[in-house]
């Protein structure tokens, strides 16, 4: 089938159905009618003989086909959105562009307030949504333009991800002030006595220091598990348990509770933060834009569409 004879808009519409599971709700965000979704829909399953999503209860799921063809088809989607949007001179100062970011929640209180202040300044009716987004699908989101770019560690991603270094973190140890064995430093046999607090979204398996503690033999007592720093923060400051956590957000906390920050107790190598993006964007105006606002309120000085290993 050549593409001269094929409507690019349905392809539309199939993202939109595949990303929403609903026709209804697909027709929300094109701003059509549901009989013209249904019909573009009959046309599709007309072109491809496969009907692509089949209703199971109120949601539309997609079937082998329709999985196999949604990455292609949201690579294709961006490439043309971003030539298009390359025609065009981006202006920070009248953009109304709603940015996208997958940060992790450590991040957020670290990086969003000088970040919001640059964007605030230079570009007042643009927006930044902030969300945590599985790994597992940062590439793909990356890929299909639901994300403009993500701030986390060095992870592994294929070479259709540019990224570059824009920090560096070190582990710390927070204890409250007035703790009966901790006064100012800590040392690994003072440890290893305490009751620690591990900060981890995931429900088992240990944190990292506990991986550096197992290279010498060495294991902690970890008598409370949570979700979020914030909180670990708060019941170290009305505790004597303590808490291993990332520096610059332990600086942050540290403000509202008064805990001590001390060095861990084993050298460590610092943590490397990143900022990924997609090389469908690599070029794009407004993201070379974002991406010098985030580099820049990490301190980092470099062009923003350098790749970096």
């Amino acid at each position: 089938m050549h593409i001269s004879r094929v409507d690019l808009n349905l392809f539309i519409v199939f993202e939109a159905i595949y990303t929403e599971g609903s026709v209804t709700r697909a027709s929300q965000k094109l701003n059509l009618t549901q009989p013209a979704i249904s019909h573009a829909l009959a046309r599709l399953r007309e072109m491809f003989k496969d009907p692509l999503f089949v209703r199971q209860g109120h949601a539309m799921v997609s079937t082998p086909l329709a999985r196999s063809m949604i990455e292609p088809v949201r690579r294709s989607l961006r490439g043309l959105e971003v030539t298009l949007t390359g025609l065009e001179r981006f202006d920070p100062a009248t953009t109304t562009k709603q940015f996208n970011l997958a940060l992790r929640d450590v991040l957020e209180a670290t990086i969003l307030p000088p970040l919001m202040q640059r964007v605030r300044k230079a570009a007042p009716q643009a927006g930044i949504t902030a969300s945590q987004v599985d790994r597992r699908e940062l590439e793909s989101e990356l890929a299909a333009g639901t994300l403009d770019g993500a701030i986390d560690v060095l992870l592994a991603l294929s070479n259709d991800i540019h990224r570059t270094r824009i920090g560096q973190d070190t582990i710390v140890v927070v204890a409250r002030k007035g703790h009966p064995a901790i006064h100012g430093s800590i040392d690994l046999d003072t440890y290893l006595q305490q009751d620690h607090i591990l900060a981890s979204s995931r429900r088992r398996g240990p944190g990292l220091e506990d991986f550096e503690l197992s290279r010498f033999g060495l294991q902690r007592r970890i008598r409370l598990r949570c979700q979020h720093y914030f909180a670990a923060c708060r019941v170290v400051s009305q505790t004597d348990l303590i808490l291993t956590m990332p520096g610059r957000y332990a600086q942050v906390a540290s403000r509202q509770f008064d805990n001590q920050i001390l060095d861990f107790p084993i050298e460590l190598p610092p943590l490397d933060v990143f900022l990924y993006w997609h090389a469908n964007v690599d070029k794009d105006p407004a993201n070379v834009w974002l991406r010098k606002q985030i580099m820049q309120s990490f301190g980092k000085r470099q062009p923003a569409s350098s790749r970096s290993s």
